[in-house]
């Protein structure tokens, strides 16, 4: 059994920042999170994407924020455990908190901290019948790699900034693509579709709107998608013939195993307290997009606040006789230890 003094569940900016100012702090965590890379939705969902609105940094994107969020904790040795989902958080006798993940990694901490975003993320599904055979194959609710799809033929479902993305994207690489959306309006950014119109009418793209796949066909031989059926509102079935389909009907969030811990749970999100950032559940925290209090406002430097502030309580939830002092990085020598600063 691991022995910490805080299990923070969830690797995105939020979970990341909170082991840096627990570090600060001079205590230890062990983070958990169910994919199997750092950065939760800025690289799961916008790793490209930039980000305008984090203090000091005019933009970057998600990916380079959550390498600068890993090298700023690397001065605390912080126990990375990815690819693990927690179904086990329970109050031990002694006032602590065991915690265990479906791998059997079992911890032992005094606090636990959920920067689990708004759960975990699940794509909405193409509901046809033989669909799920295909996922991973030449069906795809992500893009992990672009090169995949050169020369050849694309259907793209969607109408939101997902797709739209990926259709300007791929245009120039793809052999062809064809958009289909269930609607005429698009949700995606005003830009977007713009651009997008703009190569339907250059003949780059097909669109055909009011519409939804109902049918796939594949080779019997190797079970790759041949062709996909679209059914338009009004009017005949159409038969497009295709290499990949990328689906893109946006993702379902869900707090999974959190909603079985016991905490006051308000809808989607847990309430906390806006001093401690604390739960109904008194050595239990949350912080980032997974809490609730009112005014909550879901932005990542929100949530670096809320990691501060639940930081302070930690530490004096964990040393009750002491006084927790605040200190400045820029003049304390004990801070500049604990970050391997110079002398």
């Amino acid at each position: 059994m691991i022995q910490t003094d805080v299990v923070v569940v969830g690797a995105g900016p939020c979970g990341l920042f909170q082991v840096f100012e627990l570090g600060l702090l001079g205590l230890k965590a062990e983070i958990i999170d169910t994919l199997k890379q750092p950065g939760g939705q800025c690289t799961e969902l916008y790793p490209d994407k930039p980000i305008y609105d984090i203090p000091a940094i005019p933009v970057c994107s998600g990916e380079e924020l959550t390498a600068a969020l890993l090298k700023q904790i690397e001065p605390f040795s912080a126990g990375l455990h990815l690819g693990e989902e927690v179904t086990i958080v329970r109050r031990t006798d002694d006032d602590k908190f065991y915690v265990a993940t479906h791998s059997g990694t079992e911890f032992e901490a005094p606090a636990v901290v959920i920067a689990g975003g708004v759960g975990s993320f699940q794509p909405r599904p193409l509901r046809v019948p033989g669909a799920e055979s295909f996922v991973g194959k030449t069906l795809h609710y992500r893009v992990k790699d672009p090169k995949l799809f050169a020369g050849k033929r694309l259907a793209i479902l969607g109408g939101g900034d997902s797709a739209l993305d990926w259709v300007l994207e791929l245009a120039n690489a793809a052999e062809h693509i064809t958009l289909v959306h269930r609607r005429d309006e698009y949700r995606a950014a005003p830009a977007s579709v713009d651009k997008m119109r703009a190569l339907a009418a250059a003949g780059k793209v097909d669109t055909i709107e009011n519409a939804k796949a109902t049918a796939i066909d594949s080779d019997s031989d190797n079970d790759m998608i041949t062709s996909i059926t679209i059914q338009p509102k009004d009017g005949d079935a159409l038969a497009i013939r295709v290499h990949h389909v990328l689906v893109f009907f946006g993702l379902a969030p869900k707090l999974g195993p959190i909603a079985e811990w016991g905490l006051d749970i308000n809808r989607k999100t847990i309430n906390v307290d806006t001093e401690k950032f604390e739960t109904s559940e008194p050595g239990i925290y949350a912080v980032g997009d997974i809490n609730y209090y009112p005014g909550k406002k879901k932005l990542i430097l929100c949530g670096f606040h809320e990691a501060a502030l639940a930081a302070f309580a930690i530490k004096q939830r964990i040393e009750p006789d002491k006084k927790v002092h605040l200190q400045y990085t820029t003049t304390s020598p004990i801070m500049h230890e604990r970050l391997g600063v110079p002398d």
